[in-house]
């Protein structure tokens, strides 16, 4: 039990932490001593008791233990974080004490992000970060509970999405580098990303059967090309394709030896999404007169053709590689063929039938 005793005209309050230590906590009022010691009591009771010293660790020091203890992000995503973090969170909070970081500090330093024009989707990667590490730390017993629960976020405008009609696809197609056109009629009717379609190798590409399967991506991160599976399970998928984008790949795969990238540079190279970019795309999607136009618009027009040509919410999750159907429901909803005049349609037939019923009905005298 946590005891307390005046001591040089102060009040101290000496308990013991779980794990046997004894530690001692001086107050200038009484009430307040009886206060934290009660406080002290209870969370032990509860199972949720935080030694006070646990944090005085600076932020810095946690997250560099934090990182190193993280294992399942992908190089991509780490290294996106690590900038993130040196750039805007540690510049902020690395000084600063576990224990002393409020949650008006958190709400202070996220509207001083959106003050200076900062994204709003950066806004909130930013404090997912330092949420995340946070968060760690209130498992690790070393704070009790996350300043940054609550913190309110500015708002992430959805922007309209791009998308080619077959006719500018394929005017696409036919200006890049016709080392690209296949990249780009399988990004436009099958939907791959971009480290999918860079990942890509012969012996997953099946004109046979006009099916793609999607197992490696290729991203590059420091200037380094790294490989991997997807980032999800469901990203493992097999893509069926239409005829014209088999016939560009059979093209393409003449000069592919295998075990080869299906896409490499003009040497052989694994492509460099940064270098392709600037020096294929951006002048392809200039001479078409396409501009702005991103390498993952091609997606977008993969979903819209699809819908276009009937396919359902499902089909269009598992073609995408997407988790769940609410992604397709939420991106690309507008687009789906609305139901509204079916069901009114339904409505007025079955409303229809009861009145057509009720009236040969006839009271018995």
């Amino acid at each position: 039990m946590a005891s307390i005793h005046k001591t040089n005209g102060r009040w101290k309050v000496r308990y013991r932490t779980q794990d046997g230590k004894d530690r001692a906590q001086r107050f200038d009022r009484k009430f307040a001593a009886q206060r934290f010691a009660a406080a002290i009591e209870t969370d032990k009771a509860r199972g949720v008791f935080v030694d006070p010293r646990a944090g005085r660790i600076t932020f810095a020091e946690w997250h560099g233990r934090w990182t190193v203890s993280t294992v399942d992000l992908r190089p991509s995503t780490r290294a996106r974080d690590e900038s993130y973090a040196r750039n805007h969170v540690l510049p902020r909070f690395g000084h600063r004490t576990l224990s002393s970081v409020e949650h008006l500090d958190v709400v202070e330093w996220v509207a001083e992000l959106a003050a200076s024009g900062m994204a709003p989707a950066t806004v909130h990667k930013c404090h997912q970060i330092l949420a995340k590490c946070l968060r760690a730390a209130v498992r690790a017993r070393l704070i009790p509970f996350n300043p940054c629960d609550g913190v309110p976020l500015p708002r992430v405008e959805c922007h309209e999405m791009r998308f080619l009609d077959p006719r500018q696809l394929a005017g696409l197609a036919d200006v890049i580098n016709p080392r690209f056109r296949a990249f780009v009629l399988l990004g436009g009717y099958g939907g791959l990303r971009l480290g999918e379609m860079l990942g890509l190798r012969r012996e997953r590409v099946d004109l046979l059967r006009r099916q793609v399967e999607v197992a490696e991506i290729l991203v590059e991160v420091r200037g380094q090309i790294t490989y991997g599976p997807p980032k999800t399970s469901a990203g493992r998928r097999s893509v069926s394709v239409p005829r014209v984008v088999s016939d560009a790949l059979d093209k393409t795969l003449a000069s592919v030896k295998p075990g080869g990238l299906v896409f490499t540079s003009s040497e052989g190279t694994p492509v460099r999404a940064s270098l392709f970019r600037r020096r294929v795309w951006a002048p392809a999607v200039k001479a078409t007169g396409l501009e702005p136009l991103r390498i993952h618009d091609l997606r977008h027009t993969a979903v819209a053709v699809w819908i276009a040509a009937g396919a359902s919410p499902k089909e269009i999750a598992v073609r995408a590689g997407h988790t769940s159907v609410s992604v397709v429901l939420d991106r690309y909803g507008h687009l789906l063929p609305g139901s509204e005049e079916r069901v009114t349609d339904a409505l007025d037939v079955m409303a229809s039938a009861a009145a057509d019923s009720q009236a040969s009905v006839r009271p018995l005298r």
